[in-house]
């Protein structure tokens, strides 16, 4: 799904958002000069796999936050991590670099992609700002919303504290 496939889908499924459309936005901490109607709300999203591309991760949290995933890997029992090169991104999450989403994962066909969400997402103000599979807008949804969406389409779904 691109980006108004996605808009078209969550809007075919009864999922309320808010969209905010800017200027391309390729990793957290570039300066945006569009206000966000959710500050901190905002997701950073880590793509990963096992060393032996056998399982995929996506490590979804909140903000600016920093995640160690060598201590990911231990809570979670993983084998080593690595990032996901732009192929494996494509294949799927069906997005380039810097658009990489938990909705994305509504376009992976396989079903193979763990995902993982930052348990501060259900905290105030209970909203996760996503791209809607491009980074030219952000998409803000409650995070049960988000959870139930892609457990719907039947990716697992772990909320964690990260």
């Amino acid at each position: 799904m691109d980006k108004q496939e996605t808009l078209d889908y969550l809007r075919e499924q009864n999922i309320p958002f808010e969209l905010t459309e800017h200027a391309p936005i390729f990793h957290m901490g570039e300066p945006s000069s569009t206000p966000f109607p959710y500050p901190g709300a905002d997701a950073k999203n880590l793509f990963v796999r096992d060393k032996k591309h056998r399982d995929y991760y996506l490590i979804t949290v909140r903000g600016e936050k920093r995640v160690d995933l060598k201590e990911f890997r231990r809570e979670h029992g993983t084998r080593g991590l690595t990032f996901a090169d732009a192929d494996e991104l494509e294949h799927f999450l069906g997005v380039e670099p810097g658009s990489v989403s938990p909705l994305g994962v509504l376009n992976d066909e396989e079903r193979k992609v763990k995902v993982f969400l930052d348990a501060d997402f259900w905290k105030a103000p209970h909203r996760a700002g996503v791209h809607p599979n491009e980074n030219t807008a952000t998409v803000w949804l409650d995070p049960d919303d988000l959870k139930q969406l892609i457990e719907a389409h039947g990716n697992e779904v772990e909320v964690t504290s990260l």
